[in-house]
């Protein structure tokens, strides 16, 4: 009865666990990001699975091939699954622990004294049972860290998948845009082997002089060396993509040109507060800070004794063919008593040390939030100017054409320099090269504006595309 009494107030005082029970930061104040054009919209781009997103099936493909076979995001998943056994672990603290021992002599002459028994014992078969009653509620705050922790590789891993979809994305629309640019190039050098054809046939005639064909062999070898610097960055890109992919390095196949992939006419961000809910960033350092809340009481909890209930059973005996008869067994339970002496000090620095780490944790937590409204406020400002850029560079390239031919006719009919043609094939050429990065710019921050706001992870989509990428969280 007294046993039992005991247990029921070990249970009554196991209710409540010392150390701070966790809550979370404030949000912050902000209704609106800066940029935005719109205060809310409930299709905002977040919402968005990726291959809506991506209209190109030649990288759809691409995507889903990381999605399957990324190292970078098997080792996440990895990750996730060993969390989930700790949590299990943990959760076995709260049972009673038991444990078998088996002794039998090794020498002659050699014999155990039992503790409580006068007379040696040759042979012994001991059982331990070991039961922590978690009075403190160090048990119970190791268990809400283990969760926390699970939670946090969960998002870790989301973040993989997220960071993984973007990264194909725009080293895709970068490989378009070497194709693009390597074209121009390839025509620009076609074009001044013209030039200096022309130029060496006029030389030949004493129509111009040694000059005019130095500069245009000059502006042919600048376009050359061009085009080998794209070629050798767009080998460069195929292998960063056939990384991202898992595979060696390979050639790449493209869909649709970099003009013709699809841009969302409009990109609504939606409410600011959404990203604390999205941004798996966010969420992991939040997570992060749950776990440290709970070591804090984990390392209080270890200031105080240890109540456990210990207990004894085996049979002992100097004969091991008597070993089994009656009279041989033997029996203990009790209540055991452990607590610091000579390391409470030590005890009182590891209490101090959580309590640092929770502060970092916290620091680390604001300032994910401030990079996240940085990175969206970033990407915002990109989408709404890079359109009238991109429209400026379009009628800027359409005049410098125009002003090309009409400087290349003259120049060989005799009414202009070869200054005139020199400067505007080299401006085309310059503006070519411009708009294409313009082009890869747009679809760049349309998908860097999605990765910002946590994109593809509402309720309703967050399941579809879990696929091969791992389980789900688990509470």
């Amino acid at each position: 009865m007294r046993t039992i009494l005991f247990l029921l107030s070990a249970v009554v005082l196991a209710s409540c666990a010392i150390g701070p029970d966790y809550q979370r930061p404030a949000d912050p104040a902000i209704d609106k990001f800066r940029m935005a054009e719109t205060t809310t919209d409930a299709n905002s781009i977040a919402n968005m699975p990726w291959w809506e997103l991506l209209k190109d099936e030649e990288l759809q493909r691409l995507v889903r091939t990381a999605l399957d076979e990324n190292r970078d995001l098997r080792r996440a998943i990895a990750s996730v699954e060993e969390f989930q056994s700790r949590v299990f672990i943990s959760r076995m603290d709260y049972a009673p622990q038991m444990t078998g021992t088996f002794y039998a002599p090794t020498a002659k002459n050699s014999s155990f004294a039992f503790p409580g028994f006068p007379n040696p014992f040759n042979y012994y078969l001991q059982g331990n049972l070991t039961w922590e009653l978690d009075i403190w509620g160090r048990i119970r705050r190791s268990n809400e860290a283990a969760r926390a922790d699970l939670l946090s590789k969960e998002e870790s891993r989301r973040a993989v998948v997220l960071q993984l979809v973007s990264g194909v994305a725009e080293a895709y629309f970068d490989l378009l845009q070497f194709d693009m640019q390597l074209q121009i190039a390839r025509d620009t050098v076609k074009s001044w082997e013209e030039s200096v054809r022309i130029a060496q046939a006029r030389l030949r005639q004493g129509m111009t002089n040694k000059l005019d064909l130095d500069q245009f062999e000059s502006e042919r070898a600048n376009a050359v060396a061009r085009t080998a610097e794209l070629e050798r960055l767009m080998v460069q890109k195929e292998n960063q993509i056939s990384v991202l992919l898992g595979h060696s390095p390979k050639q790449i196949t493209r869909g649709r040109s970099l003009t013709e992939q699809v841009i969302p006419p409009e990109v609504p961000p939606g409410l600011p507060s959404d990203l604390l809910q999205r941004r798996p960033d966010i969420v992991q350092a939040e997570r992060d800070l749950a776990a440290s809340t709970a070591r804090i009481g984990m390392a209080k909890a270890d200031r105080f004794p240890k109540v456990s209930l210990t207990g004894l059973l085996g049979i002992a005996n100097p004969q091991i063919t008597n070993l089994f008869t009656p009279g041989s067994d033997f029996a203990a339970l009790g209540p055991t008593i452990t607590g610091p002496l000579l390391n409470a000090q030590v005890l009182g620095f590891q209490q101090e040390a959580a309590e640092a780490q929770a502060r970092q944790s916290l620091a680390q937590y604001e300032q994910s939030v401030l990079v996240a409204f940085r990175e969206v406020e970033d990407a915002l400002v990109a989408v709404r100017t890079v359109r009238d850029q991109r429209q400026a560079q379009i009628q800027r390239v359409d005049a410098l054409r125009s002003a090309f031919r009409l400087a290349e006719l003259r120049y060989k009919g005799g009414l202009a320099s070869y200054l005139d043609v020199l400067v505007a094939r080299r401006t085309l050429f310059e503006a070519e090269l411009s708009l294409t990065e313009t082009h890869r710019l747009h679809l760049v921050s349309v998908v860097q504006l999605y990765k910002a706001l946590g994109g593809g992870w509402s309720p309703e989509t967050a399941g579809e595309n879990s696929g091969s990428t791992g389980q789900k969280s688990t509470g």
